[in-house]
């Protein structure tokens, strides 16, 4: 059992207990949830910005966002459709990498800039506008009168979140590509375009590569936050298409 206790910690078992608990609370959970939202429509957008013009985003309240963007060349909206699934996995994991290594300015760079590149310009629907005004707020109002014990267990927490929810829709859309392929999403446009690989297959994909950036934090060492909470103090001083 030693290998358990250095590679986890009781608080992140804590912790991902109460993420899941908050994101399946009615109205406040999926308001919590978009977050990783917000990261899974900016990964579909960065990178059609590679080969394409995206639009405009949309955040909707039961947590379910939609990029939309002109057509481009298939190999752009080929790794268009894969990006948003990847990418939050990727900020799930990148979250506690950045934890362990203490690089808690950086992590809160991250968040308000994709919070700020969102509202400045993608979202345009009113809820969308709403969760990104108010949730920039409430994170900013933390981090500026919130002692550094709340603002570590603030990361903590949003990492938490990110890891659940990464977890939680590609397995969601795993079920859906299985039971309604022409409903999947992202697995749907992927079928369409690779002609020979059905959605049941990207829905799997989805699923493996949220569960291997878990494993791979696992790996490293990330989920074991107790220790990294002893140099906290020190440190912080101190046509168009729609991906889904």
């Amino acid at each position: 059992m030693g290998f358990l206790k250095e590679k986890f910690s009781i608080k992140f078992f804590l912790f991902i207990g109460v993420a899941f608990l908050l994101v399946n609370i009615p109205i406040i959970g999926n308001y919590i949830s978009i977050i990783n939202t917000v990261i899974h429509e900016s990964g579909h957008a960065f990178v059609a910005l590679f080969g394409g013009q995206v639009e405009s985003i949309s955040l909707f309240m039961n947590s379910d966002g939609v990029t939309y963007g002109r057509e481009s060349i298939w190999i752009i909206d080929f790794f268009t459709s894969i990006a948003g699934y990847v990418v939050s996995s990727l900020m799930a994991f990148l979250s506690f990498w950045l934890i362990q290594k203490k690089q808690y300015t950086f992590l809160i760079d991250i968040l308000l800039g994709y919070i700020l590149l969102n509202l400045i310009f993608w979202v345009r629907n009113p809820y969308g506008v709403f969760w990104l005004v108010s949730f920039g707020f409430i994170f900013l109002t933390l981090l500026i009168k919130g002692s550094k014990t709340l603002i570590n267990n603030l990361l903590l927490l949003i990492a938490s979140v990110l890891l659940v929810e990464s977890i939680g829709s590609a397995y969601d859309i795993l079920i859906i590509s299985m039971m309604h392929p022409q409903s999947a999403g992202d697995a749907t446009n992927l079928s369409e375009l690779t002609v020979i690989l059905p959605a049941q297959a990207w829905g799997i994909f989805f699923f493996a590569q949220s569960l291997w950036f878990c494993f791979l934090g696992y790996k490293q060492g990330l989920f074991a936050v107790e220790r990294q909470d002893r140099h906290f103090v020190e440190d912080v001083g101190g046509d168009k298409g729609e991906y889904h």
